[in-house]
């Protein structure tokens, strides 16, 4: 139920939705879409039971029914299909049976997915930083209609690059724009101050869930979500103090990562690993032309720092070296054409994150500011790089959202500090109804050349969605040549630059 106040849509705390009739499937989704399987995550009103049907075309449906949906997840769950026929279309149907009344079932949800096959071609999108800097759902121009543009582009799938909510930033009723107008957002008491406890966080996520262009999204395009430092609070870090913080009460951070952690991890559409239920890093393979390997750079990352030591240690943690031998062993043993490491945050763009206590500059990414050797943080991406070279592996691909513009960056060992890597693409996208900044600095040490930027003007930042830079990429596969092609794209679908990289 909507109610008027002061003329804006004010959205109630989910506890004071009145629960009657039958139960209600606010979302739903596919997650993780790998050969002969698939996640549905969904979430419903209140205490309920789900269930999932699937079917391949006019074939036999297929019924599972799933957990018990409870106060203690928020009221989402999760059901893995497996024995998926390859290169097909697939149909799922999600209900809720209310607990409290079992006639009670609610209508079903239904969505629909392709499957990896072996001779089709293949495109997915990749884009982050979701309703940030107070930029919120605002009814009077469509609401978030980048996910609608895409949908219609009718991907494979799209990779989430992080920052999938602002949990740090509250979204006001009205925000007043430079040429005189009010940008007007959809609000909630959760969404109205920075996330504390788990309600809150969980209140981030249920808010993006109220805008039909997300919801519709998600039933037509499977998903594949990573995390960022905004999930919990901006730059956090173990280094991260938030004792002068005003927007924090509570000022303990690992509470706070426990409850962001918690959050994201009941409305992440991901099939948990068996080893690590907390493992946000994982492969999903997509058939013979495409491996994607998501990477985590926030969970096993050490404190920010200057980023300037001269040797690998817990300071210097970036991927951390668990994930790093997984990442090696992932690459060194695929076979398919394409390799694509999903980044949460650019390799060579300077992110500071002020100073440290003797007034250094402190770095949130593995950038330093340093155009020298490979340093701190750049001494684990070196590792990779190198290993890639040695081992020859090719065709690999780096995409990655964080700094709110589009760009198109190639590494070049023959104008680099570091040189012991092959030449490799990386391409930035974002931020999805959040401010738009930059250009980034670059740093050299990886011999990073923008050839493509798009961001806003010379000495303006934080532009709302209104004005239009508002990003996303789109990467295609061809199954006869196997050449892959991306093109970077704006709010409306229109491409700003194409690349086409052939198979080595």
């Amino acid at each position: 139920m909507l109610l008027r106040r002061r003329d804006l849509l004010f959205v109630p705390a989910a506890p004071m939705l009145a629960v009657s009739g039958r139960p209600e499937v606010t979302a739903a989704t596919a997650g993780d879409v790998t050969p002969g399987q698939a996640l549905i995550w969904a979430r419903a009103d209140r205490a309920s039971r789900m269930t999932v049907r699937w079917r391949t075309g006019s074939g036999p449906v297929e019924t599972i029914v799933g957990p018990y949906c409870l106060e203690t997840t928020d009221f989402t769950g999760r059901v893995n299909l497996a024995g998926l026929p390859a290169g097909q279309q697939i149909s799922y149907e999600v209900e809720f049976q209310d607990l409290r009344s079992p006639r009670a079932v609610s209508e079903p949800a239904k969505g629909s997915f392709r499957t990896p096959g072996a001779r089709r071609n293949v495109r997915f999108l990749w884009s982050g930083d979701m309703v940030g800097q107070g930029w919120g759902i605002n009814p009077d121009r469509g609401g978030i209609t980048i996910f609608e543009t895409m949908r219609r582009r009718e991907p494979d799938f799209f990779l989430h690059s992080g920052d999938t909510i602002y949990a740090d930033g509250p979204v006001p009723a009205e925000v007043k724009l430079t040429d005189g107008s009010v940008w007007r957002n959809v609000t909630t008491p959760e969404k109205s101050k920075a996330a504390e406890t788990l309600d809150e966080f969980r209140g981030a996520y249920r808010y993006n869930l109220l805008d039909t262009n997300v919801r519709k999204f998600g039933l037509d395009v499977p998903q594949v979500w990573q995390w960022d430092d905004h999930e919990v609070t901006n730059n956090w870090s173990p280094s991260k103090d938030l004792s002068a913080d005003s927007k924090y009460t509570m000022k303990d951070l690992d509470l706070l990562v426990a409850r962001g952690q918690r959050a994201f991890l009941e409305y992440a559409p991901i099939r948990y690993s068996n080893m690590e239920a907390d493992r946000v890093y994982r492969h999903i393979p997509y058939g013979p032309l495409l491996d994607v390997f998501v990477i985590d750079l926030r969970s096993h990352r050490g404190p920010n720092t200057h980023n300037m030591q001269t040797m690998l240690s817990a300071e210097t943690d970036f991927l951390g070296a668990r994930q790093i031998a997984w990442l090696k062993q992932g690459l060194r043993e695929s076979r398919a054409v394409w390799k694509v490491i999903a980044s949460d945050m650019p390799i060579g763009l300077h992110v500071p994150d002020g100073r440290d206590a003797e007034g250094r500059p402190r770095w949130e990414a593995s950038a330093n500011g340093d155009n020298g050797p490979a340093l701190g943080r750049e001494l684990e991406i070196a590792e990779v790089l190198r290993f890639i070279k040695r081992q020859k592996i090719r065709n690999t691909v780096w995409l990655t959202a964080d700094v709110h513009y589009t760009a198109a960056h190639y590494y070049d060992p023959a104008k680099a500090r570091f040189t012991d890597f092959n030449p490799f693409w990386e391409f930035v996208s974002g931020p999805l109804n959040a401010g738009t900044f930059g250009p980034g600095q670059k740093d050299l040490t990886f011999g990073l050349e923008a050839v493509f930027e798009k961001a806003p003007p010379k000495g303006q930042s934080n532009l709302p969605p209104s004005a239009g830079l508002q990003f996303f990429g789109e990467v295609e596969i061809d199954a006869r040549t196997r050449a892959m092609t991306v093109t970077l794209r704006d709010m409306t679908g229109a491409g700003l630059f194409t690349k086409t990289l052939p198979p080595a």
